[in-house]
């Protein structure tokens, strides 16, 4: 095995670390394009942000093809054995979530490279440490250094969030903020229960001791449990937690809102790895306090926040709705469990995120060239470009919805048959079938005001346009959808084997536990002091 091959798992992560201080170092051009020292150092943070990312892309593709062929791929830093050290593992679902992140963020880097990156400081280096968190949430193997790539991502996002200032963007940031601080705080709670009374925080671990932990030490496990559904049911957006996103995005810059379609897949992800995986319907007790309300919840979501974008007043904030109401259709094939229902709910989740991520960049586009009237959902003066801006809102509408015979429709379909046999099938199928009709129509709305309800007494815009750069990195995101019907079988297949792999506790184990000799395996808590009998020698 070469050097490459045997660090590639924590590539993801040290790329875009290094990337940042190497941009830090770069210095700042002061959140002005202009001039001439400020404009060059602003072209080189572009090229070299532009090819890291790039290459970020190249590594996560190279980790897919691997874990493809079901490898589960370890890498403990400092070589300390698990679950005592840090583990890096990277399977088919991490894999593949690195790619989706990757495949947003090179478009909306792209995009931010057109202007946006120069109305404020530091754009670049803190989009890298937002790469950095993310990379690293999908990669870790233990709870603890999941908080702490939260944490990462998490700080980068509140600078970001305000990135080109102004009035609302730091009002809903200091929401954003003070929010996000009180969920992290009740992670390090639900931590502390966790290794109490399990002894371990590494995932693969975990997944062996929860089932055997009896009352009434099982009981403090549920509690742990339940705050750990709170934390990543507030990042992903789950009802009744959601509430602060729709306002947050609708006010973050274009670009910003775009990467953060990735961050509420994020709290989906560790929802599968802890709640789907750990505490699931093998870990005894402790299942019976998180499976029977996921569902449930899960299409609870969508209601409110499909009912949320048939109201909402602005372009950005009915595509931020849009943004809970996927988050609730992939929880929902999370809630169902089964290998089934949850690679049908990877697939789909594959196909939201960039959708998502496509209608934030083309509401920016829209909004420019409505003088005035910007996003917001009335009639106005007719855009530069109807004919193109409003084929593409069409493509994107048409596969939120679940419209065939795009990527929305397949994931939807898989949705459905994967919950046929279970309980709550009618509930399940009348939830996603109206919340697919009423994103369509909230969208179809939305259209028709944009780009048919034109106010002839108002001058005609002049503008030649969006850019074609702007245009393209907004069509990439539409397009990387599309191949998503065009390859579905061969991504189907991959979302199936990345959901059975899941299953497979033992698999895991062995590769996280046993490399070693199996020694870490068979401890019973990490740092337990031994008692020692009297007369004993120590």
């Amino acid at each position: 095995m070469s050097v490459f091959d045997l660090h590639l798992a924590v590539l993801p992560v040290l790329l875009p670390a290094l990337t940042a201080i190497l941009l830090l170092l770069l210095g700042d051009h002061g959140g002005d394009s202009h001039g001439g020292h400020g404009h060059h150092k602003l072209l080189w943070a572009r090229r070299i942000t532009l090819a890291s990312t790039a290459l970020g892309l190249l590594l996560a593709l190279a980790l897919a093809w691997r874990a493809a062929e079901g490898e589960l791929i370890t890498y403990r830093l400092g070589e300390w054995p698990a679950p005592f050290g840090i583990m890096l593992l990277v399977d088919r679902l991490g894999a593949m979530m690195l790619v989706l992140s990757a495949c947003v963020a090179l478009p909306v880097l792209w995009y931010a490279c057109g202007g946006w990156d120069a109305h404020g400081r530091y754009f670049h280096a803190l989009f890298q440490f937002q790469l950095m968190g993310l990379y690293g949430a999908f990669v870790t193997g233990d709870l603890f250094n999941l908080f702490v790539f939260f944490e990462i991502l998490l700080i980068a996002s509140y600078v970001l969030m305000v990135h080109g200032q102004g009035a609302e963007r730091f009002r809903v940031g200091m929401h954003y903020v003070v929010l996000n601080l009180a969920a992290s705080a009740l992670f390090l709670i639900g931590l502390a229960l966790i290794y109490a009374k399990a002894g371990t925080l590494n995932l693969a671990d975990l997944a062996l001791r929860v089932p055997q932990v009896a009352a009434p030490d099982a009981a403090v496990l549920q509690v742990a449990a339940m705050l750990l559904l709170v934390v990543f049911g507030f990042k992903a957006a789950l009802m009744p937690l959601a509430m602060w996103l729709p306002s947050t995005y609708a006010a973050a810059s274009p670009p910003v809102a775009a990467l953060f379609a990735i961050m509420t897949k994020v709290g989906v992800y560790a929802i599968v790895r802890v709640h789907g995986v750990v505490f699931g319907d093998s870990a005894g007790a402790t299942a019976l306090t998180v499976e029977p309300i996921l569902l449930p919840l899960a299409l609870a979501t969508s209601v409110l926040a499909v009912l949320g974008a048939l109201a909402a007043k602005t372009l950005a904030r009915l595509v931020a709705w849009l943004t809970v109401v996927s988050v609730g259709t992939v929880l929902a094939g999370i809630g169902l469990y089964g290998p089934a229902a949850w690679g049908a709910a990877f697939y789909y989740m594959i196909n939201s995120t960039l959708v998502i991520a496509a209608l934030f960049l083309l509401a920016e586009l829209v909004a420019a060239q409505r003088g005035d009237a910007d996003g917001q959902l009335v009639p106005a003066a007719p855009v530069a470009q109807p004919t193109l801006l409003g084929l593409m809102m069409l493509l994107a509408a048409a596969s939120a919805a679940g419209l065939p015979p795009l990527p929305g429709f397949i994931g939807k379909l898989m949705l459905l048959e994967a919950s046929s046999n279970h309980a709550w099938a009618p509930l399940v199928w009348t939830v996603l079938l109206l919340v697919g009709f009423f994103t369509l129509l909230g969208l179809a709305r939305a259209g028709s005001i944009l780009f048919w309800h034109v106010r002839l007494d108002l001058p005609a815009n002049v503008s030649s346009g969006g850019s074609p750069k702007l245009v393209l990195a907004t069509c990439s995101l539409l397009a990387a959808s599309v191949l998503l019907s065009v390859a579905a079988a061969p991504i189907q297949r991959y979302t199936q084997a990345a959901a059975v792999q899941l299953s497979d506790r033992a698999a895991y184990a062995a590769a996280v536990l046993d490399e070693q000799g199996g020694a870490a395996a068979q401890t019973t808590r990490p740092y337990q002091v031994q008692q020692i009998q009297p007369g004993a020698q120590p």
